[in-house]
């Protein structure tokens, strides 16, 4: 994996949503009321938030197939069971951390892929945890 995690600005992206506890009407242009800002809902930390584009399949059943992106909280501190981006001897990669005993291990969602048990020869840092999947689904 050879991405680069880069900025996601501060901006605002609103977005009409279809409040289901209402009758359905279509949305006005001027319509105010029913807007969602996702810029504000997918950034945790505004300034501290990239995206990421996921390759491959090793975390797939954890719907984030290849081709997604995810939305990387750069300060969130990680908790056994996050999924995080880290940098593990020069690489990228997205796993699943857990805490196995004293050890911590780097868990994929495919059962095709073997967990990693990070060691103290690895050269390992975790760079963010990953706080939303976007899935296109028209794929």
């Amino acid at each position: 994996m050879k991405e680069t995690i880069g900025m996601l600005a501060p901006a605002s992206l609103m977005i009409p949503f279809i409040d289901t506890n209402a009758a359905y009407r279509e949305p006005a242009s001027n319509d105010t009321e029913n807007l969602l800002d996702l810029g504000q809902m997918l950034q945790p930390h505004p300034g501290n938030s990239s995206m990421l584009q996921i390759k491959g399949d090793s975390m797939q059943d954890a719907n984030m197939p290849h081709g997604s992106w995810a939305v990387v909280d750069r300060i969130a501190k990680p908790a056994s069971g996050s999924i995080v981006v880290a940098m593990l001897d020069n690489e990228l990669t997205v796993k699943r951390l857990v805490k196995a005993g004293r050890n911590w291990v780097l868990h994929p969602e495919n059962a095709f892929y073997k967990p990693v048990i990070i060691t103290e020869e690895m050269d390992f840092r975790v760079l963010g945890v990953i706080t939303h999947v976007i899935v296109d689904l028209r794929k």
